[in-house]
Formats: structure tokens, sequence, C-alpha cells
């Protein structure tokens, strides 16, 4: 069967290195095709509609969340919505490759739940706390309550990381890149 209908699911907290570590392994593997989440939030800078994300309207959510279109979907902030649509992943699998989903932490745990067996769901972990805070720091992007609220979540969110099937910690990019690589390929035999 090879890589019919196969997932591979990342989470990590925020400044942990993830999309990194995606955008490299896009380079080795090319079955891979990115799930683009669906949400109500409005765009950021340069991003765009069904490249980035698949900008709704929150009513326009709300009524594709009762037609059962979301295969998951979560409200992460009040009034901001994120989710997957059954037909994102379905145009993937019909182009014969494998979905990548860069989640947050709880959709993670919510699409392994799922797909059991046909996903494999790695946690990116930072080295450690004081680390994540210095890599958010340094981005030089956020306000410092961002930065606190960001701490605090990821908190709870390491607290999480044994629901996953893998962890791979990012202390060295290339070693946790090789490592996931490792994992991926594993689970696509």
């Amino acid at each position: 069967m090879g890589n019919t209908r196969k997932l591979i699911i990342f989470s990590a907290p925020s400044g942990s290195g993830k999309t990194t570590i995606v955008r490299e392994l896009l380079k080795r593997f090319d079955c891979f095709e990115f799930s683009i989440s669906a949400t109500s939030r409005q765009p950021r800078g340069q991003e765009q509609n069904g490249i980035d994300y698949y900008f709704m309207s929150n009513d326009e959510f709300r009524s594709r969340v009762e037609r059962d279109e979301f295969v998951e979907w979560e409200e992460v902030y009040a009034g901001t919505c994120y989710g997957t649509l059954k037909s994102e992943m379905e145009r993937i699998w019909n182009n014969g490759n494998v979905i990548i989903f860069d989640v947050d932490v709880m959709g993670g745990i919510n699409l392994k739940q799922l797909f059991g067996d046909n996903a494999c769901s790695i946690f990116i972990m930072p080295p450690s706390v004081e680390e994540l805070e210095r890599r958010l720091r340094g981005r030089g992007t956020d306000a410092e309550e961002v930065i606190a609220k960001r701490i605090a979540k990821a908190e709870f969110e390491l607290s999480k990381a044994t629901e996953f099937d893998f962890k791979v910690v990012n202390d060295d990019l290339q070693t946790a890149v090789d490592e996931t690589a490792a994992i991926i390929t594993n689970f696509l035999k």
C-alpha cells in the first residue's frame, strides 16, 4: 500500500524550531505535501489565501463546522478558529502524497487519535524552557506580555509531549532534522 493515506503530524511550543525542521524535511521527502489549515483570522503580512491558510470569516468557518466539513478544528483564541478541511486531506491523498500537519499541540493529539496507526505524531522539544524564552526574545517580534503568554502555554504543551509517538529535542538543528528524517523513513516503510 505504500504511502496511501498516511499523515505526519508535527507539534511544538512556539519557538522550538518546528517550522525550520519541517522546511528541511520538505527538501528531503518529495512525497510530502502540507495540509493548509483554515482559519477565521485575518491574513498577516504577506500571507496569501490558499497558500498559507484558507482564510474565511468567523461565520463561514462556523457554518462549515456545522456542515461537518472539518476533520478537526478548535477555537485557539477567542473568536479565532483553526481547522483542517476534509477536502484538503482528500486533495493531497488524491495526489498520492503524504500529508504533513504543522499544528498546535492539542490539534496534534486530536489528529493522532483520529487517524491512529496511519499517523505518525512528532513533538519537537526545545532543549529547555529557558532556551525557548531566549529564542522567543531573540526573534524581536513579540511584546513582553506575548512572550510571557507563550512561555506559560509552552509549559502546558511540554506536559503533553508524552501523548506523541516521538519526541525530538531541537538542541542542534542538523541532528534534530536527521533524527526526524529517520523516524519518518521508518514510518513510511
